[in-house]
């Protein structure tokens, strides 16, 4: 009986009003403003995304990319991990990794970074997101003008394939440039050394 009326008593919660989206769907102001709502909470058209527990994989393959970007990051870019890029007034999603300009570093508090200092954003696909990170959030990061975009998968051996997209501004879609197994060595946008094996010495 007591679990019964357990059951009972969490089906009967109310809905929280402040989840309930207005009719034009949540803004960005709504992301900063809304009480409790979960960390890495991101805003994509309209809607509030809450990202599930990562894997430690999905982890470990950030802090790889994260910390080889830093060794060779010049003096005017900076590299940040999940940190919110807003793309427009219905439109902050949270990249796993982002480049952006020193310029729009504001403070150790900067909980936000404007779409025009960003040069480059990285997905690392995860299972609740997928179809998210491979389809709708390049075409978002396209539409706005990030000029680099990477797309982070699995391999079977629990390692880090990386496919590197550029922008076509002409086209406003990005077009794959590479697929980078081991190691991912680029020019672009500067030079990127990073050996994707040290996932296995972590």
């Amino acid at each position: 009986m007591d679990d019964v009326e357990s059951t009972i008593g969490i089906d009967d919660e109310p809905f929280p009003e402040w989840l309930r989206p207005p009719s034009g769907g949540f803004t960005v102001d709504d992301l900063f403003r809304l009480p409790d709502l979960p960390p890495h909470t991101e805003l994509v058209d309209g809607g509030l995304v809450f990202r599930a527990r990562q894997s430690g994989y999905h982890s470990l393959a950030n802090s790889i990319l994260t910390e080889g970007l830093r060794r060779t990051c010049p003096g005017h870019l900076r590299v940040r991990r999940e940190t919110v890029v807003v793309l427009g007034p219905g439109q902050a999603p949270e990249p796993d990794v982002t480049v952006i300009r020193t310029e729009a570093v504001r403070g150790p508090d900067t909980d936000r970074y404007a779409v025009r200092d960003v040069v480059l954003a990285v997905e690392t696909v995860s299972p609740d997101s997928a179809i998210r990170d491979r389809e709708r959030k390049p075409q978002l990061y396209a539409a706005a003008g990030i000029p680099h975009f990477w797309l982070v998968e699995e391999s079977p051996g629990r390692r880090p394939v990386v496919h590197v997209h550029t922008l076509d501004r002409a086209a406003g879609a990005y077009v794959r440039t590479g697929v980078h197994q081991d190691r991912l060595t680029l020019s672009e946008p500067f030079g990127i050394d990073i050996d994707l094996t040290a996932i296995d010495r972590m």
